[in-house]
């Protein structure tokens, strides 16, 4: 099944662009691995509860401008793909290909935000974050000032 996930994601970004339709898929996509990445982000500490997932949904419908159940959607989805996950790479790795430095810092700055969603960082958060920071290539200096940020918002 993940595999299956992490194909349409792959193929969404590897396809040659042909108008609005494939746009479409591609940036579904983006919003995919995005969400995925959050949800294991907040699963990382081994507790998950309705604080982090609404945390997760508020961010997911800011960031993308998301009508609440569309938000919804996208997030129940990607929580089911989140609990299969097995690697990171494939979705980093797209990303990082197809973001640039400004983006990929706002994608870790939303990870330090869910991290941070319930008043804590637990050390799987902080290693797990700070990992994916290292594979979407965001410098060690600014992934330490959002996750200042982050830190000083959940304040």
């Amino acid at each position: 099944m993940i595999r299956k996930i992490i194909d349409q994601v792959v193929d969404a970004f590897s396809t040659p662009q042909k108008g609005e339709q494939d746009s479409e898929k591609r940036e579904a996509a983006l919003r995919s691995a995005t969400a995925v990445l959050m949800l294991d982000v907040a699963r990382s500490d081994h507790v998950f509860d309705e604080s982090e997932f609404d945390r997760v949904l508020e961010l997911v419908q800011k960031h993308f401008g998301m009508a609440p159940e569309d938000a919804a959607e996208l997030v129940n989805a990607a929580d089911e793909k989140a609990e299969d996950l097995v690697s990171l790479h494939e979705f980093t790795q797209l990303l990082h290909n197809n973001l640039d430095e400004s983006e990929k810092a706002r994608i870790v700055g939303l990870l330090w935000q869910v991290a941070y969603a319930d008043g804590r960082l637990d050390k799987y958060e902080d290693s797990l974050v700070r990992k994916i920071s290292d594979l979407l290539h965001v410098s060690r200096g600014r992934s330490m000032r959002l996750k200042h940020d982050a830190e000083s918002g959940a304040r």
